[in-house]
């Protein structure tokens, strides 16, 4: 019998057809800081742009994001191409996907269906819930207790070409995910994600998913150096 090499070595490495192995993107350590909504604090030049690819619509404006940790918590910096802002929601906790946002997702422990989203709007206002999702049926929980040491941080800059937001993340607001607070090594899944609506609605994720955003098996990973 003639046996087939590839054959053997796929058997062995536990080669799979099915999805690849998720993106990981390295981020750094810092020290806390004060944010502007600009991005031009200090710490952030020790940070690299990832770029989102586009995903769907007309818009393929330039979009990234830029991540660094603390000892409290996680920073983020999303720069966001736009010619025009679409956003007339004023208040915290609205459906701010249905205009112009950006989005990111936590998932820190992969033993358990359960992540953490957050949204931010042009305008700063913010949306941050707990999902809990069960094959595909997930329905967001709002924090309670959202004050003190719990509490985000976030700060939004427009300009005439652009709008770009920076946020922080504290782990005190993450205590019900397990590995939380992250160590040095520890690798989390996320994903990062952008909506615009100047022409019907456009989109953008770091790592692609299918008919929606909470396809959480499908997120890339960070890893904290």
């Amino acid at each position: 019998m003639v046996t087939n090499p590839i054959l053997i070595i796929f058997f062995i490495t536990g080669f799979s057809w099915g999805q690849p192995e998720p993106a990981i993107l390295r981020i750094k350590e810092c020290k806390d800081f004060e944010l502007s909504g600009d991005g031009m604090a200090k710490e952030w030049a020790d940070a690299e742009w990832t770029v989102l690819p586009h995903r769907s619509g007309e818009r393929k404006y330039e979009t990234k994001i830029k991540l660094l940790y603390s000892a409290k918590g996680i920073y983020g910096l999303f720069y966001c191409e736009d010619e025009v802002i679409t956003s007339t929601l004023r208040n915290d906790n609205a459906d701010l996907y249905n205009e112009d946002v950006v989005e990111i997702f936590f998932w820190p422990d992969e033993s358990k269906p359960l992540y953490f989203e957050y949204e931010l709007s042009p305008h700063n206002y913010e949306l941050p819930i707990l999902v809990p999702n069960d094959r595909g049926d997930f329905f967001g929980w709002l924090p309670w207790h959202y004050e003190g040491d719990r509490k985000t941080r976030h700060a939004t800059h427009i300009t005439e070409k652009s709008w770009s937001a920076e946020f922080f993340i504290p782990y005190a607001l993450l205590k019900p995910l397990g590995n939380v607070p992250p160590r040095k090594g520890m690798k989390w899944r996320c994903n990062f994600y952008r909506i615009d609506y100047d022409a019907g609605s456009s989109a953008w994720s770091w790592q692609k998913t299918g008919g929606n955003f909470h396809e959480y098996k499908r997120f890339g990973t960070i890893q904290f150096d």
